[in-house]
């Protein structure tokens, strides 16, 4: 999306907002309530994954803290940009939204590389 003209990019930006906005919270919740599903079904057994999949659960506690604390401020701002009305800012807040979803995207890639682990 960057990689288009100013006001296309800021566009793009926003409506990706508004769609995966909505569908994100489904998404990070839905995981997090089968993993902790797995776990408390397994919570018996003498498994050694059991402990992995207590670890992903907290991971993805932890992402949807950071989502809710860091990244859902910026995209609600973001929702409601137009190129007439964006602050002189807005691809600043894009860069630091960015750096903030990479730092997310490693705390679910750890948990679900951990399931996978527990699977195994």
């Amino acid at each position: 999306m960057d990689a288009l003209p100013e006001d296309g990019a800021q566009q793009a930006h926003t409506h990706a907002g508004r769609m995966l906005g909505a569908l994100m919270p489904v998404w990070y919740i839905g995981s997090l309530v089968l993993v902790v599903a797995w776990a408390v079904a397994g919570r018996n057994d003498t498994d050694p994954g059991t402990g992995l999949l207590g670890t992903a659960a907290a991971l993805l506690v932890l992402s949807v803290i950071m989502s809710l604390l860091l990244l859902v401020p910026i995209n609600n701002r973001n929702k409601t940009w137009t190129p007439e009305n964006r602050p002189a800012d807005w691809r600043d807040l894009l860069n630091r939204w960015a750096r903030y979803h990479y730092g997310r995207l490693a705390l679910i890639a750890a948990a679900f590389a951990l399931l996978a682990v527990a699977r195994g």
